[in-house]
């Protein structure tokens, strides 16, 4: 079993950067593919990004894509989501998942999840 916590979440302005962190417990995190969602109030959970359980296949949503970078450090039992241009549209809960067969895109896919952290970019 893997828990997963996220980190690093807050208040931004638009433009600026956030990098969001999330630490897994469990001996079997590098075998894991590992992906980023978001939720806005009164929308469905989002894929933003997710990562191969080596970290040498990354994927990305297109409303991210060229803005944001995941990656992970399997020694450090983390995986990371850096946030650059920020937007007030990117204001939502970010959550990390872990996909035992992944690397998932779609919500269905993945087997444990972390209690979000929350993004806010205010214009």
């Amino acid at each position: 079993q893997i828990q997963l916590v996220e980190s690093g979440g807050g208040l931004v302005q638009t433009g600026e950067s956030l990098r969001l962190s999330c630490a897994a417990s469990g001996r079997t995190f590098s075998t894991y593919g590992m992906g980023w969602f978001r939720q806005a109030p009164g929308k469905d959970r989002e894929f933003v990004a997710v990562i191969s359980w080596s970290g040498d296949y990354t994927y990305y949503g297109d409303s991210v894509k060229g803005r944001f970078t995941i990656s992970r450090d399997n020694a450090k039992n983390t995986v990371y989501l850096q946030m650059n241009s920020l937007k007030p549209e990117d204001t939502a809960v970010y959550y990390c998942g872990a996909d035992r067969e992944g690397p998932g895109k779609y919500r269905y896919q993945y087997d444990y999840w972390g209690q979000g952290t929350p993004v806010t970019v205010s214009s």
